[in-house]
């Protein structure tokens, strides 16, 4: 593994405008009602959550990517893209599920024209390894909790809110890598 490359996580998740019921408060004996439209409309969000191998101090970073429907592999092919971009050409590895996009045959032909990104598989139905998905438990039950939008876009403005807001405590990404019980530690200096 290139000891001087990004580590990066990648999931997908989806939203819809069906509101995200968790607890809340109201006065004694009031029970609160949340109002929404049965409206069924979708998007799909892309994190990828990089930690540099070598230096934590230039990490975390953080990379979204929010669309409307679901992720194949040509929208899976532009977050990648897009990464490429965020990353300035510095090396990846990518640390990605079993999603079959993932590894079709169209994306396995796209990822050997490229020289920056190496691919790494999660194990098999091991979701509690993978940080993007405390990311995704943290905007659901923050900025995504109880919200009743009338479009999309009202979605999308809270999940970006929730980006900023995680993007601003650098900790939290770091408790997300803590949380998954990984941690990287920068290789020994060469004598």
């Amino acid at each position: 593994m290139n000891t001087h490359a990004w580590i990066v996580f990648l999931d997908e998740s989806g939203v819809s405008l069906l509101p995200q019921v968790r607890r809340t408060y109201a006065p004694r004996g009031r029970t609160p009602l949340l109002r929404h439209r049965l409206n069924w409309k979708r998007a799909s969000m892309a994190g990828a959550l990089g930690y540099h191998a070598a230096d934590p101090h230039r990490g975390p970073r953080l990379c979204f990517h929010l669309k409307p429907g679901s992720y194949d592999t040509p929208a899976l092919i532009e977050v990648l893209e897009q990464m490429k971009v965020f990353y300035r050409g510095e090396q990846v590895v990518l640390v990605r599920d079993g999603l079959s996009a993932h590894w079709s045959r169209a994306m396995r032909a796209w990822v050997a024209e490229q020289d920056w990104l190496t691919l790494e598989r999660l194990p098999a139905y091991a979701p509690e390894l993978n940080p993007v998905e405390l990311l995704w438990s943290s905007l659901k039950k923050r900025e995504l909790a109880n919200l009743a939008g009338d479009h999309l876009a009202d979605v999308a403005d809270a999940t970006e809110q929730g980006i900023r807001r995680i993007n601003d405590n650098p900790r939290l990404p770091w408790s997300f890598l803590a949380h998954t019980g990984l941690a990287l530690h920068p290789p020994a200096p060469q004598n």
